[in-house]
């Protein structure tokens, strides 16, 4: 039997209304036998959804499991996409680098700038709070988040 690799990617999912009751994180569990842990959620009867969730499994599992995903309507994006850092109003502090969990941002050295690494983000939000010139900004609707 051919092993894979095990893949793992932190993603935000937008549910449309028609779904939200469906059973989808248990059918990527049954039906792709891909682990999750999910980090923030909004789901309400007949309204539209968003969850954060890192996915895991092996990478053909994953793959499928996004095409399913997506065939049900449901809008799936890399977490980074959500976080941005507004490059004018970045000071290159480095304050946000004390309290990012995922080291997503982080100091290269020698030049001492401050590099956020989108695929590492978990969207935890702390860089945004820390962050005096208020550079770090969500892109989430904040309506869904509750």
């Amino acid at each position: 039997m051919e092993e894979y690799p095990m893949y793992s990617k932190t993603l935000s999912l937008r549910f449309p209304k028609k779904i939200v009751d469906e059973p989808i994180v248990v059918n990527l569990v049954r039906n792709f036998d891909l682990t999750f842990n999910i980090l923030k959620a909004t789901i309400y009867p007949r309204k539209e959804g968003l969850m954060v969730l890192e996915l895991t499994g092996h990478k053909k599992n994953y793959q499928e499991g996004i095409k399913y995903l997506k065939s049900l309507g449901i809008k799936v994006e890399h977490i980074g996409q959500d976080i941005r850092r507004d490059e004018e109003k970045c000071l290159q502090c480095g304050a946000c680098t004390a309290v990012c969990p995922t080291n997503a941002l982080y100091i290269q050295r020698p030049e001492m700038t401050v590099i956020f690494d989108m695929e590492k983000c978990s969207a935890c939000e702390l860089c945004v709070a820390a962050c005096p010139a208020k550079a770090m900004e969500v892109k989430f609707d904040r309506s869904l988040l509750g």
